[in-house]
Formats: structure tokens, sequence, C-alpha cells
């Protein structure tokens, strides 16, 4: 048992990376652009409308969002819109709440 174990633990590289995602998604702000993203693709302005937040705050949190590569974005003229990465943010979001939600 011991011994499977140890041969399934993956690297300390991926270790720590994967400790790194969940500190993005420990954030309740970023949770919430996560949520508002799952369907549509918005703008800075719509994202803090949605959270009722300010484009600053909504700015800032995009950025590390971006950098931890769960959200991308196209410009469409001066309009930036984003949307999250890949479907695999969808489902991490949604295990999440199943998880809390679980009676």
């Amino acid at each position: 048992m011991v011994n499977q174990s140890k041969i399934d633990m993956p690297s300390d590289e991926i270790i720590f990376d994967i400790a790194e995602l969940f500190k993005v998604f420990g954030d309740s702000t970023r949770m919430r652009i996560i949520c508002a993203l799952r369907e549509n693709e918005l703008c800075v302005g719509d994202i803090a409308e949605i959270t009722n937040m300010t484009a600053s705050a909504i700015s800032h949190q995009l950025r590390i969002l971006k950098q931890a590569k769960l959200v991308k974005y196209r410009k469409e003229g001066k309009i930036v819109y984003y949307s999250l990465d890949d479907d695999h943010v969808v489902q991490i979001f949604n295990k999440g709440r199943e998880h809390i939600e679980e009676v």
C-alpha cells in the first residue's frame, strides 16, 4: 500500500503547481469572476456590474486569472472580452460547488 502510494506520488514540481492553482481558486472575487464567465465572454465593465465591484478590482483579479491560465481574452477594437480558458475551469468550479452543496 505504501509503496503504491509512493509510486503514484507526483513530482514536487507538480504538487507545487497544483497547490498554486488552488491558491488562485482561494479568492471569492476570483470565484465570482469565474462564475460570471461560465456561460459568456464579458468585458471588464460587464463583470464589474455583475459582481458589484469596481472595474479596477476586476482588472487586477483578471490579471491573476490570466497568469494562472484560467482566463483568456480577445480584443474587438478597443474592447477586451474575457472568457474561461477551457472547460476544465468550469469543471473545477462545478465540482467545488457540488462538494459544498452536498447535504
